[in-house]
């Protein structure tokens, strides 16, 4: 039987919630330290009282829902009986066979195992849908809507719930039917055109792109995917007070995310018919601004100086004067001697330490940084005293009963408000809250329980 969907107040929602950690700075002198089971106060987080539930798997999607549940929303992630989300098993493995990132991916959620391939498994979905306020999916676009799960199946029993959709492409469109990897719609956003060296002949790519090591793709889809949620959730009202449902559908593509972070690419060709090819590790149009060699073999250090009274400074600190004046003023001026300049640069740059540039340039008033690996940003100072890595530890009970599970460093998350967010607990086990969800929100009996456990409804 669909239960009618129940006022979700901050009160119910903070009884629901494990409780852990509180009276932690943000300014620590090494990483924030989260024990699961301790006491938070999360009633003055932003998303306290809303329920997002999670269908999503891999990284877009999920990664959505971590923005969500890091500033307090109650994130419910279901997931398959059998191994779950297929990011648990991804790259490197813990002691426990499970990966660091999905347990840093999936913090602050609930694991609920659910088979959505059985019609009992659809129904329990829906009546958690009917109880959320958000529903966030990453399936190709139509799939909810076969399983009997999308906006016309739910509205009418809960108006309210707001559709955060992400796809490659979008729900609607010729390419809509297509699967969206972030690294085919990177290729198709026109980002990974602009990323390589460029053809001295040409300006176009010499050879193929360049990808960042990450799936960018898939992470910025997430932000502008809780972004959406997150102003669906404030046109609620004005939208109920228009006579219209408070609900509606977040429509959120891949291709579409990248072509945002592509700046002024499409009004420039727009006007001027420029099409923007790559650049190396300088960008185009802007001078200086590289990444330029140093004393030390493979370590590069990034100067950024494009602005008046920054360029003369860089140039009067590597002694070069020569590079100033009528002939260097203004940026376009520069841009047509670009190379004169940056050979210049790196002339200076070469003979000196990473250290000993950064040290000078500080020392100017000019942006530098050093280029740095995993290693040198965990145990950089500034990260450090900005409490920018959380330690969450994950439980395991021993032979013995006790607890002899390990810690874990995670990313924390931005923007830092003046409440006090943190990761409350880091990702579950799989279906770890099958009970609490289903038994608490549900009200499914023992018997219910154990039947469709007997039948791999639920893990």
């Amino acid at each position: 039987m669909l239960h009618l969907r129940r006022a979700v107040s901050v009160t119910s929602f903070l009884t629901r919630q494990t409780r852990l950690t509180n009276g932690r700075t943000f300014c620590s002198s090494s990483p924030s330290h989260v024990q699961s089971g301790e006491s938070l106060q999360v009633s003055e987080l932003p998303l306290a009282g809303i329920r997002v539930l999670e269908l999503g798997q891999l990284i877009a999607g999920p990664f959505a829902g971590q923005l969500l549940g890091h500033f307090g929303a109650e994130v419910i992630k279901i997931e398959h009986p059998v191994g779950g989300d297929p990011v648990r098993v991804w790259r490197e493995l813990d002691i426990d066979g499970v990966s660091p990132w999905f347990r840093s991916l999936s913090r602050n959620k609930k694991s609920v195992t659910i088979d959505l391939r059985e019609d009992e498994g659809k129904k329990l979905v829906k009546e958690l849908a009917i109880k959320s306020d958000i529903l966030l999916e990453n399936f190709k676009p139509g799939t909810l809507e076969k399983w009997g799960l999308g906006p016309s199946d739910i509205h009418p029993h809960n108006p309210d719930l707001i559709f955060t959709r992400v796809s490659g492409y979008g729900q609607t469109g010729p390419w809509a039917s297509r699967g969206g990897y972030a690294s085919v719609c990177e290729a198709e956003s026109g980002f990974r055109f602009i990323n390589g060296f460029p053809d001295p002949v040409t300006g176009m790519l010499a050879g193929p792109p360049v990808r960042p090591n990450i799936s960018l793709g898939d992470t910025v889809t997430g932000l502008h995917a809780a972004f959406g949620a997150v102003l669906a959730l404030l046109s609620k009202n004005k939208r109920k007070a228009n006579g219209k449902n408070g609900g509606q559908t977040v429509d959120v593509s891949i291709m579409e995310s990248m072509m945002n972070l592509m700046e002024g690419i499409v009004p420039e060709y727009s006007r001027k018919g420029t099409i923007r090819g790559p650049s190396g590790s300088s960008v185009t149009g802007i001078v200086p601004t590289n990444a330029y060699p140093t004393s030390v073999p493979s370590a590069y250090i990034v100067i950024g100086a494009n602005g008046e009274s920054v360029y003369e400074r860089l140039m009067t600190a590597i002694g070069r004067p020569d590079l100033t004046g009528p002939n260097y003023a203004g940026n376009h001026r520069r841009v047509e001697r670009q190379a004169e300049i940056e050979d210049g640069i790196s002339e200076w740059t070469r003979q000196h330490t990473p250290e000993e540039v950064c040290s000078a340039m500080n020392a100017a008033h000019v942006p530098v940084g050093r280029i740095m690996n995993v290693k040198d940003v965990m145990e950089n100072e500034h990260v450090r005293e900005r409490g920018m890595i959380e330690r969450v530890h994950i439980p395991m009970k021993g032979e013995s009963g006790a607890d002899e599970g390990w810690d874990l460093d995670v990313p924390r998350i931005g923007p830092i408000l003046e409440c006090d967010v943190q990761t409350r607990w880091a990702g579950p086990d799989l279906g770890q809250h099958n009970e609490e969800v289903l038994s608490g929100i549900l009200e499914l009996s023992t018997s219910d329980m154990a039947g469709l456990k007997a039948r791999s409804i639920i893990g």
